[in-house]
C-alpha cells in the first residue's frame, strides 16, 4: 500500500497489484471460460443427437456404440423395418362436393359398403369423408373407423383415385347451421343412376349424407375399372389397425404351428336366429325369447316367420348339431383342428357338446389367447370379428354354416388369394338329407355319399357369377366372387 500526500494535503491511498493476485485472477478467468465452453459444446452435441435421431435414427450409432460387427446381436435383433413403398401420385380433379356416409350393419356389411362408397366418390369426382360406422345396431359397438382400420393407409393408398378427408370443413358443420341433404341411395344401383340422379344434386347441395350404404351399388353391369377399384379398396386399402393385425397374425401362427386347420364360421348367434326366425333345435322358451327380440328391433321388418318353412328353404344357419353331422359326412376326422369363428353361441357351451364330443381339437380365440390380450377388444364386436376374419382368410379350409356377409367376403378374399378351399354348403339340400338320415330313410353311408356328391362343385373353384337381372338380391354377390379382379391365369380357369 502506498500512502502519499497530494497538494491539497489529503492523504490518497493507492493499492498496489501484487504479482500473485494477478496470476490468481487470470487462472479463474481461464477456468470459467473452459467450463462455459464445455457446457456449450455438450449442449450443442445433445441437440445434434436429438435432431439426428428424429431424422435418421441410426446415423450416430457408429459413433456412440463402436461395437465390432461380429459381436452384434443375431440378425433378428438388428433387422431394420423395410422402407414403405412410395405413395401413389395425387389424382388431380375439381371436386363436385363432399360425400358423407354412415355405414349400417356388422363389420363385413360395412366393409363392402365402404368399397362401394369410395367407388361412387371416384365416379362422381367427390371428396369422401372418412365413413362413420354403425353404433346403433344390435351389437352396439362404439368403434370408430380408426379403431378398426388403418385410416392413414386408407387415405394415402387411394390418393390417386379419390380425395379423402377425416372430417368436413368447419363451414359445413351443423355447429355453423349447415344442413346437408340426407338420403339413402337406391339399392343395387347402376353407374347411370349415380351420374343422372345423384350428381346433379351436388349443384344445389355441396354436401350429401348417405345415411344407409348397404348394397347400394349393383353386382353387375358396372364398368371394369370401377369393379377393380372396389377390389382395390377391399383387398388393399382396408387394412386393420396394427393392434388388430398383430393379434390376428398371432392367432394364425398359433394355429399353423399345430398343423393345418379349418375354420367353421358357426353363425348360430342370437341376432341371426332372431332376425331370420330360425328356431330349429331351440326350446319353447328360447323361441319366445328370439321372437320378442325380433319385435324389439324395428329395422328387422319381417316379424311373423314360420321357422320350419324357412329351414326347408335353406334360409337358416345350420345348428351346431347339424354342422357336426355335415363335417363328419364330408370326411373330416376327429383329429381335425377346427377354429370356431363366431360371437357367443346361442345356448352357450351346451349347444357345442355334440361338436366337441365328435371333434377333439375345437378351439376359439378365447381359448388360444390370454384374456388380457383380448381385453381391449371386449364389447367391441366388430374388432373381435376382425380377428375371426383374418383367421378365416388364412385357414386351409373355410366352412361357413350360413352365407351371410362375413361368409361372402371371406370367400371373395380366398378366391382372390388363389381360390383357397371354401366349402359352400347347400343348406337346402343338406337339410333334406339330414332329415332323411335322422328318420332312418338314409343309412350313414348313403347320407355321407350324398353329402359329398352334392358338394363336389362347391369347393371355391373358379366360376362366373350367376346373374339374375330382375332379382339382384338373389344373384351371386360381387364381393363373394369378384371375377373382374382375378389375373388372366385364373380367369382362364373360370367355367
Amino acid at each position: 500500500m502506498d500512502v502519499r500526500s497530494e497538494n491539497s494535503g489529503v492523504q490518497v491511498v493507492r493499492w498496489a497489484k501484487l504479482p500473485g493476485q494477478v496470476i490468481h485472477r487470470t487462472r479463474l478467468q481461464v477456468w470459467f471460460i473452459r467450463v462455459c465452453s464445455s457446457i456449450l459444446i455438450w449442449t450443442c452435441l445433445v441437440q445434434l443427437l436429438t435432431v439426428g435421431e428424429l431424422w435418421h435414427p441410426r446415423f450416430f450409432t457408429g459413433f456412440l456404440n463402436p461395437i465390432n460387427v461380429s459381436t452384434r446381436l443375431p440378425t433378428e435383433a438388428t433387422t431394420t423395418v423395410p422402407t414403405p413403398p412410395p405413395l401413389p401420385p395425387l389424382r388431380n380433379y375439381t371436386s363436385n362436393g363432399f360425400l358423407k356416409v354412415s355405414c349400417n350393419g356388422g363389420l363385413n356389411q360395412m366393409r363392402a359398403a365402404i368399397c362401394d362408397m369410395v367407388t361412387v366418390a371416384h365416379l362422381l369426382n367427390l371428396t369422401l369423408v372418412v365413413p362413420e360406422l354403425d353404433k346403433t345396431s344390435f351389437w352396439a359397438d362404439p368403434s370408430d373407423f380408426d379403431d378398426i382400420f388403418d385410416v392413414g393407409h386408407f387415405i394415402d393408398s387411394l390418393r390417386d383415385e379419390v380425395r379423402i378427408v377425416k372430417r368436413l370443413p368447419k363451414r359445413f358443420s351443423r355447429k355453423y347451421g349447415f344442413q346437408p341433404l340426407e338420403m339413402p341411395p337406391v339399392s343395387w344401383s347402376s353407374e347411370k343412376y349415380y351420374l343422372e340422379q345423384i350428381l346433379p344434386l351436388f349443384n344445389k347441395h355441396k354436401v350429401i349424407h348417405f345415411n344407409r350404404t348397404d348394397t347400394r351399388l349393383a353386382n353387375n353391369g358396372i364398368p371394369p375399372h370401377l369393379q377393380k377399384l372396389r377390389c382395390r379398396v377391399n383387398f388393399h386399402a382396408l387394412k386393420f389397425t396394427p393392434s388388430i393385425e398383430a393379434l390376428g397374425n398371432k392367432l394364425v401362427k398359433i394355429l399353423q404351428e399345430k398343423g393345418p386347420f379349418m375354420v367353421l364360421h358357426l353363425r348360430y348367434e342370437m341376432d341371426m336366429l332372431a332376425f331370420s326366425g330360425c328356431t330349429h333345435g331351440c326350446s319353447t322358451e328360447e323361441s319366445e325369447e328370439l321372437k320378442h327380440l325380433r319385435y324389439a328391433f324395428p329395422w328387422w321388418r319381417e316379424k311373423e316367420i314360420v321357422s320350419e318353412e324357412r329351414r326347408l328353404q335353406g334360409l337358416c344357419p345350420l345348428t351346431p348339431e347339424e354342422a357336426t353331422l355335415i363335417l363328419q359326412a364330408l370326411g373330416f376326422d376327429q383329429n381335425t383342428q377346427i377354429y370356431i369363428a363366431s360371437g357367443e353361441i346361442y345356448g352357450s357351451e351346451k349347444r357345442l357338446a355334440a361338436l366337441r364330443n365328435t371333434f377333439t381339437r375345437i378351439v376359439k380365440k378365447e381359448t388360444l389367447l390370454d384374456p388380457e390380450e383380448l381385453r381391449q377388444f371386449q364389447n367391441h364386436s366388430s374388432q373381435m370379428a376382425a380377428l375371426d376374419f383374418m383367421v378365416s382368410v388364412a385357414s386351409n379350409i373355410f366352412v361357413p354354416s350360413y352365407d351371410g356377409n362375413m361368409a361372402k367376403l371371406v370367400e371373395g378374399h380366398r378366391r382372390y388369394l388363389g381360390f383357397k378351399k371354401t366349402i359352400q354348403l347347400n343348406r337346402k339340400k343338406l337339410v333334406e338329407l339330414i332329415d332323411l338320415h335322422e328318420n332312418g330313410t338314409l343309412s350313414w353311408d348313403e347320407f355321407s355319399k350324398a353329402v359329398r356328391s352334392s358338394h363336389e362343385e362347391r369347393m371355391g373353384q373358379p366360376k362366373h357369377r350367376a346373374i339374375i337381372t330382375e332379382k339382384p338380391k338373389e344373384e351371386d354377390y360381387f364381393y363373394a366372387n369378384p371375377e373382374e379382379c382375378f389375373c388372366v391365369t385364373h380367369q382362364q380357369q373360370v367355367t
